[in-house]
C-alpha cells in the first residue's frame, strides 16, 4: 500500500560535534593553531507524532497522530555517557545520569531514515571548528530508499561559540573566557516526503532567528516545538490551491502540484540556464536519456541538488530510475564506482580524483558550465535530434531570466512578505514557461513513437521506428530505445496514460496529422514533406518538428532564425491557467498539548467550511481542493465519517485528486458503531459500495500482462490466428478483414499456414518498398503539380508509353509520368476519371508486348487513352490500377474517404504479395494470389453496390471512429455540441461518439477531424449523452455512473454516483423563470428519476417509477415523459415532478401486434396541439398521438421495407427515424425522413451496412447517424 498523505515534516535532525569530541580539543599544554575536522554525530531527532490524547501540558509522554503516516517505527538508541568531569551544555538531550537511571534512551524516528548517512550529508565537507564566526550556509539533500521512494531534506549549517575554561567546555559561551574563543558548526536538517526546498529553507531561517539569541538550555525544546508546528501543516492537493502559514517573521508558502501526474516545483529552475548555455544543457539531457553515468561537480554544495532536481524536472514525465545521490560526502565517493547508470554530485575539489579513477563518467561542471567526459575533454556521445535542438535553443533564448530587469520600473516594496509574494509569482510563471519548453522538447523527440505501437498486443516496432528517423539521429535513438526510462515511457503510452506528454502532443499535433489519423494508410512522405527534404537542411526544420510551429506553411521560404523570431516561451501548450488561491492556516497553538492541537484542527475545519460556503458552485475545481484539505484535517482530528463525507464529494467536484489509498485506510479503521452509522447514510453507503467494486476490479485486473514487447519476426509456421497477430504487431495493417484476405493470398495452393521464411520475405519487401518511396526525389516542377497531402506509393521501371518514355508514378489520387532526360511531369489520369482498364498488346518487331491500356475522360470532357508497355509488370499494374479505380468510385459514391485508403492498402499489399511469391511461384500464379487482395474490384464486378440518387444527394460525408481499432465498434450514442470559433472556452463545435466498452471519440465538427482519439469512461456500455452550456457533457453509463466531461480540457474528473443501476436517459430541464436554477433529469433502469441542480450537482428531488425497466426521460409542459418497459405492455408515462404518474399511453390491444417494446419517443409541439411520436424496435410503424386524447394513436405510419426502429429526432419541420431494413432491403441500416405536419415519408435513405443505432442533429444543418458493429461508421447528412 502506498504511503498515506502526510504533513510537511518527516523529521527534524540536529547534527554536530559531541561534547566529548570538543573536550578533546582542550589541551592546556598545546596551542590550537591547527583546527582538525571533527566527526559529526546525530545529537537530536524530532519526529512526529508529538502528542496523544493522554498528554497534558505538564506530562508529555506518548506521541499522538498528526499529519503523519501510521507506520512501524524503529528506535534510535543513544548511549548515555557518564557525566564528564567538566560541565557540558549543548543542544543534546539531558545528559544527567541519576542513580538507577537507564543507560539508553529510545527516540522514535521514521522508518528508512538513515541516521548513519545523515551526519555525512549534513557536513559533506566535514565538520569544521573555526576561530571566527561564519555565515550560515544552506544546502539540499535527496534520500532514496530501496524502492526508489525519495525523501527530501534542507540543511542549514550555523556556527555557535565554544569556550574553553578551566572547568570544561561551553557552547554558546555564558562564562568568562580564559582562552581564545572557537566556533563549532551545528546543522539543522528538515526532512520531508515532499520537495519543498524553498519553503523548508524559509522555515529554517525562522528557526535560526529563534535559537541564535536563545538560551542553550532552551535549544532542544525550541527545536521540538518548531518541529511539532510543521507537523500540523497539511500538504495541498494538486491544483490551484496553495497553503500558507506564519512562522514569524516570515510567511511560508507551500505551492501545490499543477496536476496529479506532476510533482511539486518549489525551486528556481531558471538558475540552470544561468549556469549553462542551451547546447551544454542539451548534452546533459541527452546523457540522462541514454542512461549514462553522470556526475555533477560544484564548489557550492547547494548547487548540486538544485541542478539535479531541475534536470530531472526537465525530463518529466519520463522518470529517472537509477541511483540518484546529488550530494556525496568525501567518504561516499566510492559510490561513483557502481556499475550502473547513475546521477550523483560531489565537490569540485574531487574533479581530478574522480576523472582518474573512473573512465566512463559524464562530468558536469556547474561552476563553469562545461560538460566533458572522464575519457576525453570533449563530449563525444550521440546528440539529440538537430531539429529538436534548434527549436529548444530558440525558445530558451526568448526567456526573460532576470527578475530585476522586469521589475526595474517599479519602486521598492516596504513590506517584505509582499515583496516575497511578487517574487514567487514571477518565479512560478517562469518555472511554468521553462517546463513547457522542456516538455515540448521531449514531445519533439518522441512524438512519432505512438505510430509504431500496437496497443492490442502491446508491441513496439523498434526497428521500424529507427528506420523512420533521420540517419544523423539514429545513433541517439539506438541508445535510448534500450533504456529503462524509455521502457517505462512506452508502458505509459501503451496504457494510454493521459499525462502532460499526451496533452502536449495532442495540442501541438498538426491538422494534417489529425486528418491522416482519420484513415488507416501506409506511411509515405507527402509532397509537403518532400518540399522540406528538397529545400535542404540548412534552411528548414525537420518535417517531424512541424507540429510545434505555428503557421508553418507560410514560413517555408523564411530563414531558420526568422521563423523563431516571434516565438514565445509558452506557445507550445496554451492552457487557461486558473487563478491561484491561498488558504492561510491559523496561528499555531502550543503544539505539544493535545487539547490545543485539537482546537487548532477545529479552527482549521471552520475556516475551510467558510471557504467552501463562499466558493461558487461553478468553481468545482477549487471546491474539490477545499473538501480535500478539510477531509485531511477531519481525519487527523479523529472525525472519520466527516472525512469520508468530504472525500465522497470529490466525485462531484474532481475525481482526479480522490485519495483512494487514504479512503480505504479510513474505511478499515472504522469501528463497528461508526460503520453502522456510515451504512445508514446514503452518500457514505454509496462510497463504500463503490470502493468495494473498484477493489474487486483491481484484483482481477492485476492478472493482465503490462509489459512491452519488441516486434520480432515469427520463427514457426503460423495458422490464421498467429498470422493475424504477427501482421498487427508488425504495424503493416490492423484491420482483421484485410489480414484475412492477405492470409488467403499467401496460402494459395497450399495448406492454410504461412511459413516463417515467407513471412520474412514479405515483411522485408514491404519495408524496402516503404523506404524506396521515402527516397523518391521529385523535382520542384513536379511537386508544384501535386497536392501537398499526396504521396508517391509506387513507381514503375522506365517504360515506353503513349505519352513518352519514363516512369509511371502512383499517388492516392492519380497516375502520372516522370519523363526521362530532363525530369518532367505528364498527367496520366486521376482515378475518378478512368472509364476502363484492360491489358492490351503492342507490336514490337515480330512479337507483341503486353501493355496496360487506360481509357479516361479528361477534365475538358474529351475521351482519351493511355497505353504503357509495362512488360512483365503489366498484370500487377492492371490489378493495382483497377483496385484504386474501384476504391475511388466507391469512395465517391458512399462519400467515404476511407474506401480510397483501404484500396491503397490493398494495392500495396498486392505489390508485396507478388514480390514475395515470385521467387517460389511463377509470375502468373503470384498475380493470381495477389488478386485475392482486390477487394473493391471484386465488389464492383461481382456485387455492384449502387447508391440511390436520393441517398447520394443527401449524404455529405462519412467518418470512421473505429479507425484505430482492429474491428469496427457499434456507435451507441451521438451528441453534437455547438461551439464558438476562436473562443478558448467553447472552442469549435464537437461531435461526441460513444463506442462499445466505455470509449468516447471526439471530432472537430468544422473539419470532421478526430480531436480526441479515445476517452475511456469505465468499461461498460454508454447509454445516453447530454450537452450543457458548451462547457460540459454528461454521459450515462451501464455501470450506474453519470460521467461529466469538461469540453474545454477534454477530461473526465467528475462523476454522479446516486443511481443504483444503469443510467438509461438524460434530459435538460426547461426553465420556468428567467433566473430559476438550471436542472437536468436522469433515469435509471430500475425506475429511479433524479432531478439535478446543474450548478451545484446536488439532487433536488428523487422518486421511483414502478416498472420493469425505464428507458428514457424528457420534459414537456412541466411534466416528465418516460418510456417504460413491463412484462405486460410497454407504456409512455406522464409523470409529475413530484413522482405522481398522471397518465399512461399504451397501444390498444387490437393494434399491438408484435410491437410491445417502445424504443424511443418524441414530443413534437405544433401550432394547435402537441404530438407524441413513438417507435418500436420490432415494428415498422411510427405511431403519432394527440396529447389531448391518448387512448389511441391518431396516425399510424407504416414504413416500407423496415424491420424495426431504434431512434427518432426532430429536425426543422421534419422527423428523422432510424432503424434496420427488412429482408429485401439493400441496406441493413435505413433512415426515413418524414414531414412532421403531413405525416408522410419524404425520403428513404440507405444509410449503413448495419442497423442505425443513434441519430443527432447539428444545429438543424446536418443530421448524424451512427450504426451498429458490422458497419461502425458515422454518416453526415444534409438537411434541406
Amino acid at each position: 500500500m502506498a504511503d498515506l498523505p502526510s504533513g510537511l515534516l518527516e523529521a527534524c535532525v540536529v547534527v554536530g560535534a559531541s561534547s566529548d569530541n570538543l573536550q578533546q580539543l582542550y589541551q592546556p599544554q598545546s596551542k590550537l593553531n591547527e583546527l582538525p575536522l571533527l566527526e559529526a554525530e546525530v545529537l537530536q531527532v524530532h519526529a512526529p507524532p508529538f502528542v496523544t490524547k493522554e498528554t497534558s501540558l505538564s506530562d508529555l509522554k506518548e506521541p499522538a497522530p498528526s499529519f503523519s503516516r501510521v507506520q512501524r517505527r524503529k528506535s534510535f538508541i543513544k548511549k548515555k555517557r557518564d557525566r564528564p568531569t567538566v560541565g557540558v551544555t549543548n543542544g543534546e538531550s539531558t545528559n544527567r545520569v541519576d542513580g538507577g537511571a537507564s543507560d539508553t534512551e529510545d527516540i522514535s524516528v521514521p522508518k528508512d531514515l538513515d541516521l548513519l548517512a545523515i551526519p555525512q550529508l549534513c557536513f559533506p565537507g566535514g565538520l569544521q571548528i573555526t576561530n571566527e564566526q561564519r555565515e550560515d550556509s544552506y544546502h539540499f539533500l535527496v534520500f532514496t530508499d530501496l524502492l526508489g521512494t525519495r525523501t527530501h531534506g534542507v540543511v542549514v549549517q550555523y556556527y555557535r561559540p565554544v569556550q574553553f575554561t578551566q572547568e570544561g567546555v561551553l557552547q554558546n559561551g555564558y562564562r568568562p573566557s580564559s582562552k581564545s574563543r572557537l566556533y563549532t558548526a551545528v546543522a539543522l536538517c528538515l526532512i520531508s516526503k515532499y520537495p519543498y526546498y524553498n519553503a523548508l529553507r524559509d522555515c529554517l531561517s525562522c528557526l535560526l532567528a529563534q535559537v541564535k539569541p536563545g538560551r542553550p538550555m532552551d535549544f532542544e525544546e525550541t527545536v521540538k516545538e518548531f518541529s511539532a508546528k510543521l507537523d500540523l501543516v497539511p500538504i495541498p492537493p494538486p491544483g490551484q490551491l496553495h497553503v500558507a502559514f506564519s512562522l514569524r517573521p516570515l510567511q511560508v508558502f507551500l505551492p501545490s502540484r499543477e496536476d496529479p501526474d506532476k510533482v511539486v516545483v518549489d525551486l528556481d529552475t531558471h538558475l540552470v540556464f544561468l549556469c549553462f548555455r542551451p547546447e551544454q544543457l542539451l548534452q546533459v539531457l541527452s546523457s540522462l536519456l541514454m542512461e549514462q553515468r553522470v556526475v555533477l561537480l560544484s564548489s557550492d554544495w547547494s548547487r548540486l541538488t538544485l541542478f539535479g532536481e531541475s534536470i530531472l524536472l526537465f525530463l518529466r514525465p519520463l522518470t529517472w530510475q537509477h541511483p540518484y545521490v546529488p550530494v556525496l560526502s568525501r567518504g561516499m565517493l566510492d559510490f561513483l564506482m557502481a556499475p550502473t547508470a547513475l546521477l550523483m554530485g560531489c565537490h569540485l575539489a574531487h574533479f581530478s580524483q574522480v576523472a582518474v579513477e573512473t573512465d566512463d563518467l559524464i562530468m558536469v561542471n556547474i561552476d563553469d558550465g562545461s560538460v566533458t567526459t572522464s575519457w576525453s575533454e570533449h563530449f563525444d556521445l550521440p546528440e539529440l535530434p538537430l531539429s529538436a535542438q534548434d527549436f529548444f535553443t530558440s525558445r530558451v533564448e526568448s526567456l526573460q531570466l532576470h527578475y530585476d530587469l522586469e521589475r526595474c520600473h517599479l519602486g521598492a516594496n516596504t513590506d517584505v512578505n509582499e515583496q516575497r509574494c511578487q517574487r514567487r509569482g514571477w518565479q512560478r510563471q517562469l518555472n511554468s514557461q521553462i517546463l513547457n519548453i522542456t516538455l515540448e522538447l521531449l514531445v519533439n523527440i518522441f512524438r512519432d513513437v505512438q505510430e509504431h505501437l500496437n496497443y492490442e498486443h502491446r508491441v513496439f516496432n523498434s526497428e521500424e521506428f529507427l528506420c523512420s528517423r533521420e540517419p544523423a539521429d539514429q545513433p541517439f535513438y539506438r541508445k535510448v530505445l534500450d533504456t529503462h526510462i524509455f521502457h517505462s515511457f512506452l508502458k505509459d503510452r501503451l496504457n494510454r496514460k493521459v499525462d502532460s506528454f499526451t496533452r502536449m502532443e495532442l495540442h501541438t499535433r498538426p491538422a494534417a496529422y489529425r486528418l491522416r489519423a482519420m484513415t488507416e494508410s501506409p506511411r509515405r512522405p507527402t509532397m509537403q514533406e518532400m518540399v522540406w527534404q528538397w529545400s535542404g537542411p540548412e534552411s528548414r526544420l525537420s518535417r517531424r518538428l512541424g507540429a510545434s510551429l505555428p503557421n508553418l506553411e507560410a514560413q517555408l521560404e523564411r530563414p531558420l532564425r526568422a521563423s523563431f523570431k516571434n516565438i514565445t516561451p509558452d506557445c507550445g501548450l496554451k492552457v487557461a491557467q486558473k487563478p491561484i488561491k491561498t488558504f492561510r492556516l491559523p496561528e499555531f497553538p502550543p503544539p505539544l498539548a493535545y487539547q490545543y492541537v485539537q482546537n487548532y484542527n477545529s479552527e482549521m475545519i471552520v475556516l475551510l467550511g467558510k471557504a467552501i460556503d463562499v466558493t461558487p458552485p461553478e468553481d468545482s475545481s477549487l471546491l474539490a481542493r477545499y473538501h480535500y484539505l478539510r477531509g485531511l484535517v477531519n481525519r487527523v482530528a479523529g472525525r472519520r465519517l466527516e472525512a469520508l463525507e468530504d472525500f465522497q464529494k470529490l466525485y462531484k467536484t474532481d475525481t482526479d485528486i480522490f485519495p483512494s489509498t487514504l479512503v480505504h485506510s479510513l474505511l478499515q479503521s472504522l469501528g463497528n458503531a461508526e460503520r453502522s452509522q456510515a451504512e445508514r447514510r446514503p452518500d457514505l453507503k454509496r462510497l463504500i459500495s463503490r470502493l468495494k467494486k473498484e477493489q474487486e476490479k483491481e484484483c482481477h485486473g492485476n492478472e493482465e500482462d503490462v509489459g512491452v514487447k519488441r516486434f520480432q519476426l515469427p520463427k514457426n509456421p503460423m495458422q490464421h490466428e498467429e498470422f493475424v497477430r504477427s501482421i498487427q504487431e508488425s504495424g503493416i495493417v490492423k484491420d482483421n478483414g484485410t489480414i484475412e484476405r492477405l492470409f488467403d493470398a499467401l496460402t494459395v495452393g497450399q495448406q492454410k499456414q504461412v511459413d516463417p521464411e515467407l513471412f520474412r520475405v514479405f515483411y522485408t519487401f514491404w519495408k524496402e518498398t516503404e523506404l524506396e518511396a521515402q527516397d523518391v526525389s521529385l523535382p520542384p516542377a513536379v511537386l508544384e503539380r501535386l497536392e501537398p497531402s499526396e504521396c508517391v506509393f509506387k513507381l514503375s521501371s522506365s517504360v515506353k508509353t503513349s505519352r513518352g518514355v519514363g516512369k509511371i508514378a502512383m499517388t492516392q489520387r492519380r497516375l502520372f509520368l516522370l519523363t526521362q532526360g530532363r525530369p518532367g511531369y505528364v498527367e496520366v489520369a486521376k482515378f475518378r476519371d478512368i472509364e476502363e482498364v484492360k491489358i492490351s498488346s503492342a507490336a514490337f518487331l515480330l512479337i507483341r508486348i503486353p501493355s496496360l491500356k487506360i481509357r479516361l475522360v479528361s477534365s475538358s470532357g474529351k475521351r482519351e487513352a493511355f497505353e504503357a508497355n509495362l512488360k512483365s509488370e503489366t498484370d500487377l499494374w492492371n490489378l493495382i490500377v483497377k483496385e484504386m479505380w474501384a476504391g475511388r468510385k466507391m469512395a465517391d459514391q458512399h462519400k467515404d474517404p476511407q474506401f480510397m485508403q483501404q484500396a491503397l492498402t490493398n494495392a500495396l499489399l498486392m505489390d508485396a504479395v507478388v514480390g514475395c511469391l515470385v521467387g517460389c511461384l511463377n509470375s502468373q500464379k503470384a498475380v493470381i494470389a495477389a488478386s485475392k487482395m482486390a477487394h473493391f474490384h471484386h465488389m464492383q464486378t461481382e456485387v455492384p453496390q449502387m447508391v440511390p440518387k436520393t441517398t447520394s444527394e443527401t449524404l455529405k460525408h462519412k467518418i470512421n471512429p473505429s479507425v484505430d481499432l482492429t474491428a469496427p465498434q457499434a456507435v451507441d450514442v451521438l451528441l453534437y455540441t455547438p461551439g464558438q470559433l476562436g473562443s478558448e472556452v467553447g472552442g469549435n463545435p464537437k461531435l461526441w461518439v460513444a463506442l462499445s466498452d466505455g470509449k468516447v471519440v471526439v471530432f472537430d465538427a468544422t473539419s470532421w477531424s478526430m480531436q480526441q482519439t479515445c476517452l475511456q469512461l469505465g468499461s461498460a456500455r454508454l447509454n445516453c449523452m447530454l450537452g450543457l452550456d458548451r462547457e460540459q457533457v454528461w454521459i450515462g453509463s451501464q455501470d450506474s455512473v453519470i460521467y461529466i466531461i469538461s469540453a474545454v480540457s477534454m477530461s473526465c474528473n467528475r462523476q454522479l454516483t446516486e443511481h443504483r443501476s444503469e443510467v438509461t436517459g438524460l434530459a435538460l430541464g426547461v426553465r420556468s423563470e428567467k433566473y430559476s436554477p438550471k436542472v437536468a433529469y436522469s433515469c435509471s433502469a430500475e425506475g429511479t428519476v433524479i432531478i439535478w441542480d446543474i450548478a451545484t450537482l446536488q439532487v433536488k428531488k428523487q422518486f421511483c417509477v414502478s416498472c420493469d425497466r425505464l428507458l428514457s426521460v424528457q420534459e414537456y409542459n412541466r411534466a416528465l415523459w418516460c418510456c417504460e418497459y413491463t412484462c405486460a405492455n410497454d407504456c409512455v408515462l406522464e409523470v409529475m415532478k413530484s413522482g405522481v404518474v398522471m397518465r399512461k399511453v399504451c397501444l390498444p390491444e387490437q393494434q399491438r401486434g408484435s410491437a410491445v417494446a417502445f424504443s424511443a419517443l418524441l414530443l413534437l409541439p405544433t401550432l394547435e396541439v402537441c404530438e407524441l411520436w413513438t417507435v418500436c424496435e420490432d415494428s415498422a410503424d411510427v405511431c403519432v398521438w394527440n396529447l389531448k386524447d391518448t387512448t389511441k394513436p391518431t396516425h399510424r405510419i407504416h414504413l416500407q421495407d423496415c424491420a424495426g426502429l431504434t431512434c427518432i429526432i426532430p429536425v426543422k419541420n421534419q422527423v428523422w427515424v432510424g432503424g434496420r431494413g427488412g429482408f429485401s432491403s439493400m441496406s441493413q441500416g435505413k433512415i426515413y425522413v418524414m414531414d412532421a405536419e403531413r405525416h408522410l415519408v419524404e425520403k428513404e435513405l440507405l444509410a449503413h451496412c448495419d442497423s442505425v443505432q443513434s441519430l443527432c442533429s447539428a444545429e438543424d444543418r446536418y443530421v448524424l447517424s451512427g450504426s451498429a458493429r458490422l458497419d461502425g461508421k458515422v454518416n453526415i447528412w444534409k438537411v434541406e
